[in-house]
């Protein structure tokens, strides 16, 4: 089963993510947990390009190219495997991102995206989307608070920027409700994983 999560920087994706594979490998399960960009040594290569504050200056088509490269070789080198293997594969993002960030937030060509995305894939989708719902202002506000976290290049592209990929979250959600579990992010942690477990627990034996 291919497990991915979504939502906005500052959602408390990470700490979920811990627990969801802490409890499924307790439970059993092979599980693999993998981030994007990131994953591989490729990945994070590319990673480090494109969220250092060094490259404020990178142009949102290089930007969607630099993620779906890294994507591809995550999908090839270590995604596909861990399925074919039986494992369960939980991702932190996955194109849905870019759906979200460069096409809603940067405003790119959609039907370019989906050209390339089903490039970088092949076809490749995940089984269960688990978008963690919090207010874009809230997350950033997390964000700066969290001196462990991360501040990348995305972060910085102010509110309005967040804003239009919150909506579009909104909107992927809403074209495809099959697929995606909306969460309340403003739940204390522990409520919030034991909503995640439920669904993911739903999803499980129809795989199995």
């Amino acid at each position: 089963m291919f497990i991915t999560f979504e939502g906005p920087d500052g959602s408390g994706k990470t700490t979920q993510i811990t627990r969801l594979v802490d409890h499924l490998t307790a439970q059993g399960h092979s599980v693999l947990r993998l981030r994007e960009p990131g994953g591989t040594r490729i990945g994070e290569q590319i990673r480090e390009v494109l969220h250092s504050r060094a490259n404020e200056e990178m142009n949102p088509h290089a930007e969607v190219l630099l993620y779906s490269a890294a994507r591809a070789q995550i999908v090839a080198e270590v995604i596909r495997p861990a399925l074919e293997a039986g494992q369960v594969v939980v991702c932190d993002r996955f194109f849905d991102s870019t759906f979200a960030y460069q096409g809603y937030g940067h405003g790119l060509d959609f039907e370019a995206l989906q050209a390339i995305t089903e490039f970088a894939t092949g076809g490749l989708r995940p089984d269960l989307t688990i978008y963690i719902d919090l207010d874009p202002e809230a997350g950033l506000r997390r964000r700066q608070d969290d001196h462990d976290a991360e501040w990348n290049r995305l972060d910085a592209l102010g509110l309005a920027f967040h804003r239009r990929v919150y909506e579009g979250y909104q909107a992927l959600m809403r074209d495809e409700p099959e697929r995606w579990a909306r969460v309340n992010g403003e739940q204390p942690v522990e409520a919030i994983q034991a909503e995640i477990r439920a669904i993911v627990a739903a999803r499980l034996p129809k795989r199995a």
